[in-house]
């Protein structure tokens, strides 16, 4: 009989003491959720919660889905920046969206920092290029010089594709239409993509307009462009691309 006794207050006490605790849980909550709510969200957070339903279901409406992988080609001519997406099991990919892309400068690749020339080239985008907290809203960093430019001693710094309407230098898309691109890139690295190809060309490349470039200064490098220009075209799979001997060598 005693040893039921003491069973039973046992039995009283834990409870008492797992109901403080589970109060005290619950209290805990309840303070960091006040906490959390009286700090403003950070910028992509908020860009986040505003673009991302309506730009899911633009990605739904084209067989896409947030996280699929992305490829960027910019034509400066026609200040066209188109966004391709694959879907998922594809190798291939398919035409998304085009945006205006204001660049400051001329045709033909940057040459030197301070030049307000915008780059011409193949480039990649990582996780460490990109910028949410941007002078110009959202942006990420091209990579410019990449290995070609740095062959031929280019020099540059901060080349960024960004918001605002203004560049000297970069590529600048308006802070509506970085916010669209900007969740695209980083939802597709954080899905797994280790880099982004970003492909930057002074026009589009064919052969109608390459004869209206004969005798330019540019057109050696510019027929360099043309063969990676040409896979994508061709395949809508964005090549591999390497430098040998200060020149651009692709593998398909």
């Amino acid at each position: 009989m005693l040893m039921l006794t003491g069973l039973f207050c046992a039995m009283i006490w834990l409870k008492r003491i797992l109901g403080a605790v589970c109060l005290g849980l619950l209290l805990g909550g309840l303070v960091h959720w006040w906490i959390r709510s009286r700090i403003p969200p950070t910028r992509i957070e908020e860009v986040r919660r505003r673009v991302s339903p309506q730009l899911s279901s633009e990605l739904r409406a084209a067989g896409f889905a947030l996280g699929a992988p992305i490829f960027i080609r910019i034509f400066k001519e026609s200040q066209e920046t188109e966004i391709w997406l694959c879907q998922r099991g594809a190798s291939q990919f398919r035409l998304f969206r085009s945006y205006t892309a204001i660049f400051s400068g001329k045709l033909g690749p940057k040459l030197a920092e301070g030049d307000r020339q915008a780059p011409e080239g193949f480039y990649r985008v990582g996780s460490d290029a990109m910028n949410p907290e941007s002078d110009c809203h959202l942006s990420f960093n091209l990579g410019f010089p990449n290995e070609f430019d740095a062959a031929l001693g280019r020099t540059g710094s901060w080349i960024m594709m960004h918001g605002s309407d203004q560049s000297v230098g970069c590529f600048a898309m308006t802070d509506p239409v970085i916010e669209k691109i900007y969740i695209l890139a980083e939802s597709a690295l954080r899905a797994g993509q280790g880099k982004i190809f970003v492909h930057v060309f002074p026009f589009r490349m064919t052969e109608t307009r390459m004869k209206a470039a004969m005798g330019e200064k540019w057109l050696p490098f510019w027929e360099n462009l043309r063969e990676g220009f040409e896979i994508f075209e061709k395949t809508k799979v964005p090549p591999l691309v390497r430098v040998e001997d200060q020149k651009y060598f692709f593998d398909r």
